[in-house]
């Protein structure tokens, strides 16, 4: 599929505006493990996901990870664009989970766009409002929910996203999506083996009692 079947407001655009996107935009192919953009470096561009997944996370001083958000196919990732957004006060990482497809829009061209066309600004502006609820959200979630009940929402969304209920992910990995350190993550997840709700081999966490992960994360 092309990339005007993939931007969803492209048939609302000016004949102008189309050609603008198309002649702009190139395809990139970025490997799992790659960092696709970091607060400190320059502008990479609007991506737009074919296929694959990326990781937007913040990071504290002291080298804690916490996931702001994961974007999927068909997405928009704006904040690798951030420098066109004055008023973002935060630097955020960008890594792929995933290999991942996706089309870039060089950030002076879409910029530009933004500036003249009212339907892009429109559109831009609805991200950025579903990536702020995204932050309000999690911060929430850190401020108000016990560890228990988030520990056990991410594997149910973990298991979601893979679709499966066996789990390739780290002690380590889990630790960096929810700010945490990898011991408090190890022992909760030894805890909720005891309950039946998982089970622990190396590597690998298989969630064998989903109703009662489930109550768990409530």
């Amino acid at each position: 599929m092309s990339f005007a079947e993939y931007f969803p407001i492209f048939d609302k655009l000016t004949r102008e505006e189309q050609a603008a996107l198309l002649d702009a935009v190139t395809y990139r192919k970025i490997e799992k493990g790659a960092l696709v953009y970091n607060g400190s470096a320059d502008c990479f561009g609007v991506l737009l996901l074919r296929r694959g997944q990326l990781r937007a996370y913040i990071c504290s001083e002291e080298g804690r990870e916490v996931t702001v958000y994961r974007l999927f196919d068909r997405d928009i990732c704006l904040l690798s664009a951030s420098c066109m957004m004055r008023s973002l006060q935060f630097d955020i990482t960008i890594t792929a989970e995933k290999d991942t497809e996706a089309w870039m829009i060089p950030v002076n061209v879409y910029k530009n766009l933004m500036e003249r066309s009212a339907v892009i600004a429109n559109y831009t502006n609805e991200i950025l409002g579903t990536r702020f609820t995204d932050v309000m959200w999690l911060v929430e979630q850190i401020l108000w929910k016990s560890f228990d009940k988030r520990l056990a929402a991410f594997l149910m969304e973990e298991s979601a996203i893979e679709g499966t209920d066996r789990l390739r992910i780290t002690h380590e990995q889990i630790a960096s999506h929810l700010g945490t350190a990898r011991e408090v993550v190890t022992r909760m997840l030894k805890y909720f083996q005891t309950e039946g709700a998982v089970k622990l081999t190396r590597g690998l966490i298989e969630i064998t009692d989903f109703e009662r992960l489930s109550g768990m994360s409530e």
